[in-house]
């Protein structure tokens, strides 16, 4: 489908802005039967929140749609991350998994050895003539190795296509796609372990996520006006407020217990991304 319209200024007079929403709607429709209800790639929403067709449509026009969002995978599209590992058109399916896996295992070889350099400049930075070898590590260190070999674990006896690891990233990644609650995605792996008892799936999202976060694939959430006019960070930590549009914060909500933040940015620190960038073979 050609998506030059979504570049359009004139949102509101232009019949080509107006032909390339429909189908696009029409497009979203027909890929969510049985739901009214889809999610909003408008400027403001970014896929973010799900409204009925006539609201998106709104959002749309007066709006605008993300000129980011171009491959449309919440709407229909395939995936291309998911087409190169799950295609059925791959000439050998087997060889796919196993290239798949191979990445992973450079990507652990990548972080263990970060972490090994990492270590060796810390030691020869503060390094004394007079100390005496250090036999302690922190608890994160003593964790990291068996972190690294529990991700390495076939998903059960004679698995050639999935690691552990691997399996967890492809889960996680679904899940994203799909728009599942963490609820769903614990209700699936409860299934899975019921079905197949002796694969190492994780025992919740929680748990999944433990063990990319322990890897290093982690940030930090950082709330964020709705209008895009600064970050609650720093000296805007405690406010409730945007001090420059006075935006709420926080989402209505009838709990008084938990409250929730209308935008979040998800922040990957740039050291730790430089790190990374440059352990490894592919993108060093």
């Amino acid at each position: 489908m050609d998506k030059a319209w979504m570049r359009i200024e004139d949102r509101l007079q232009s019949n080509e802005y107006a032909e390339g929403v429909r189908q696009f709607l029409a497009m979203a429709q027909a890929n969510t039967p049985g739901s009214d209800h889809i999610r909003c790639p408008c400027k403001r929403c970014r896929n973010r929140s799900f409204y009925s067709i006539p609201t998106v449509e709104d959002h749309l026009f007066i709006i605008g749609i993300d000129p980011t969002y171009t491959e449309w995978i919440f709407h229909g599209e395939d995936d291309p991350f998911l087409d190169a590992t799950f295609s059925d058109k791959e000439a050998d399916d087997a060889s796919a998994y196993s290239d798949y896996i191979d990445d992973v295992d450079e990507i652990l070889d990548d972080i263990c050895y970060g972490s090994f350099m990492d270590n060796s400049a810390r030691y020869e930075g503060n390094a004394n003539p007079n100390d005496q070898p250090s036999t302690s590590y922190t608890p994160t260190n003593l964790n990291f190795e068996e972190l690294v070999a529990d991700a390495r674990c076939p998903l059960y006896p004679s698995c050639d296509k999935f690691s552990k690891l691997s399996f967890i990233v492809k889960l996680l990644h679904i899940k994203s796609i799909g728009g599942w609650t963490v609820q769903s995605f614990d209700m699936v792996i409860k299934l899975l372990q019921a079905a197949f008892p002796n694969a190492l799936f994780p025992d919740s999202y929680n748990d999944a996520r433990r063990l990319q976060r322990g890897l290093g694939f982690s940030y930090k959430k950082i709330h964020v006006c709705p209008n895009d006019c600064a970050l609650f960070w720093k000296e805007n930590a405690s406010l409730n407020e945007c001090p420059k549009c006075n935006a709420s914060r926080w989402t209505v909500c009838t709990s008084k217990q938990r409250r929730i933040p209308q935008r979040v940015l998800r922040y990957f620190p740039l050291k730790p991304c430089l790190q990374r960038l440059f352990m490894s073979k592919k993108t060093a």
